[in-house]
Formats: structure tokens, sequence, C-alpha cells
């Protein structure tokens, strides 16, 4: 069986060179970290993780906690988060909280009891007194603690001002913005803001939709659609905070016989898979979710390695625009 030792012998590489490569500690350059993991292919060499982890305190393991995995959001961020910390050896764990409290305590302590290299939380309702006594990097994205190591989001409010402004320019009078859950607090919120600056300085008549826990928890946003269209007929563009809740309009106008784009003109915001596989296919505010992932990994590896991270970093978004408008 080969050893660290063959794996050094192999890449012409000092033993600590190779070990710092295994636990991705300090600078390494892409040549030597590539002629150390060819080395282990062509050996067989297989890190021992249990006596790592000892040595470590830590594994390479990253906690991952969402509030939903079938969300399209959701799905899309999971994917490219576990891109990205494959690109940094690590593997993710992954948590489906579905915005249930009695999960949490359990959560933690299957981070603690893996010897996670920190967490990684979306969600918005798992209490920061949760985390304390973690002692790892914690990086939320798209919510802000204050005692978290670091926080990623995009600029919300700019996406909101871009969706508003958009609809105006494609002649919409009658604006609604469908926002998130008014019962929690969270960076998305910005969305709204954005888009009622827009209406209130062009003087273009709006309202604030919002929605509850119960239609995020269950995914199902048809019944409040349908309602609010019938209540105000004369709404000509709406601005919906998830692509998802965007393709749900979507139905609801096509069951009301409401014509989009003529009729009524939409813009999601995300930019997952679903807002291009609908018909017609969604304008929407992109969200740069590999980005996003690609930096809170980077995040959490920097401030294990006992680097200084900055504690909040905001990424642009851009409008994509599509058939619905």
């Amino acid at each position: 069986m080969a050893t660290l030792k063959d794996v050094a012998k192999e890449t012409g590489l000092t033993v600590s060179t190779v070990s710092r490569v295994l636990n991705n500690r300090g600078y390494i350059s892409e040549e030597t970290r590539k002629k150390v993991y060819e080395a282990m292919k062509k050996l067989n060499y297989r890190p021992n993780e249990v006596a790592r982890s000892l040595s470590k305190q830590t594994t390479n393991t990253i906690g991952v906690i969402v509030p939903h995995i079938r969300h399209p959001y959701f799905a899309e961020l999971i994917s490219n988060l576990e891109s990205q910390a494959y690109h940094y050896d690590h593997k993710i764990l992954l948590f489906n909280s579905q915005e249930k409290n009695e999960k949490e305590w359990e959560y933690m302590e299957m981070c603690t009891s893996n010897r996670v290299a920190g967490v990684i939380l979306c969600s918005g309702t798992v209490g920061v007194e949760k985390f304390t006594g973690l002692n790892v990097p914690l990086i939320t994205i798209e919510r802000y603690l204050e005692n978290g190591t670091a926080e990623v989001e995009c600029d919300n409010e700019q996406g909101g001002r871009l969706a508003a402004q958009h609809l105006i320019d494609c002649g919409c009078k009658h604006l609604i913005h469908i926002s998130g859950v008014h019962e929690t607090a969270m960076p998305a919120d910005a969305r709204a803001v954005g888009f009622r600056a827009v209406c209130e300085k062009q003087k273009v008549s709006y309202q604030i939709a919002d929605t509850t826990a119960f239609e995020y928890n269950h995914l199902e946003y048809h019944q409040i659609l349908e309602k609010l269209l019938k209540e105000n007929p004369d709404t000509d563009g709406i601005f919906a905070s998830s692509d998802l809740i965007a393709a749900q309009l979507l139905q609801v106008c096509h069951k009301l016989s409401i014509d989009v784009p003529s009729q009524m003109k939409i813009v999601g915001f995300d930019d997952v898979n679903i807002a291009s596989l609908t018909t017609p296919p969604i304008t929407t505010i992109h969200q740069p979710i590999k980005e996003m992932a690609k930096m809170a990994v980077e995040l959490l590896v920097r401030s294990g390695n006992g680097e200084l991270v900055p504690n909040r970093t905001t990424l642009p978004v851009s409008l994509v625009v599509r058939e619905t408008t």
C-alpha cells in the first residue's frame, strides 16, 4: 500500500509539501497540486481521513444547510457548492432543514461529530445560537449574521430596480411586486426596496404583495396568485421574487385567459433552469449563483487557514430579457 513518502518520491516534492496539498494549507500552485494528484492516482494512494481529522481536528467536509433541496434556486446552488468544494478537495454534507427548527439541533450535532471544516448556511430560520461552540467558519448566503464569519449575497436592491425599470420601459402602468416571506427579514427584502424606489420616482402605480411561510415551505403559489390577479384586473406588469413564482404565474395567467406578454408582462428573479424552460421563457434578474457558491467556499477555506476575510460580499446582478416581456 502506497504511503505519503511514496507520493513525495514520485513527485520529487517533500513530504511536507505533499501534506500541505492534501490538507489544503497555505499557497499551493496549480502545477504542484496537479502533480500530487496525478501521483496519488498512479500509486492508488488514499489518505487516511480518520487520521487526518484527528490531527487537524476537522475533516475536509463542509456542512451545507438549505431550506429546500427541490426548490430550483437551491438545487442549482447546491450543485455549484459541491463543484466548488471538490475543487478545494472538500466534500459537502447536505442538510435539508425544510424550515423546521426541531431539525437544527440534530444537524449541528452531526456537523460537530463529523468534524466539519466549516458550515455554509442558506436557511433563513436556523437560530444563530445553534452555532455557539462550533469553532469553525460559518459562511452565510443571502443571510447576514453579526457573529457569522462572512456573508455572500447578490445586489438585491439593484435587481428590484432593474425589474421595475424594464417593466416601465415596456409600457406597463400598473405594477405588482410579489415579494418573499414577510415574517422573516432577509437580504432579498431589498428587491422590494429597489422596485418601490423606481416606481415612486417615475410615478407609476404599484403595490407590494407579500407571501407567507406556508407558500414558501410548500413551494405552492397558484391560489394567492389567482386571487391577486382577480382583485387587480388592471395589472399589466409583475415582478416575482423568484423564477418559481414567475413560472406558476404563467400558469395562472393561462388559466384566466391573460395573454403573456401582450396583456401581462412578467419578470422573475434568479435565472435558474426553469426560467428558460417555460412557454414563453421568463425574463428574469440573473443572480450570479455560480460565483456566489465559489466565493462562499473560498471564504470558508481561507478562513479555515487562518486568513482574514471580508465579512460581507455583494455581487452584481443583471437583466436577462426573454419572451415574457
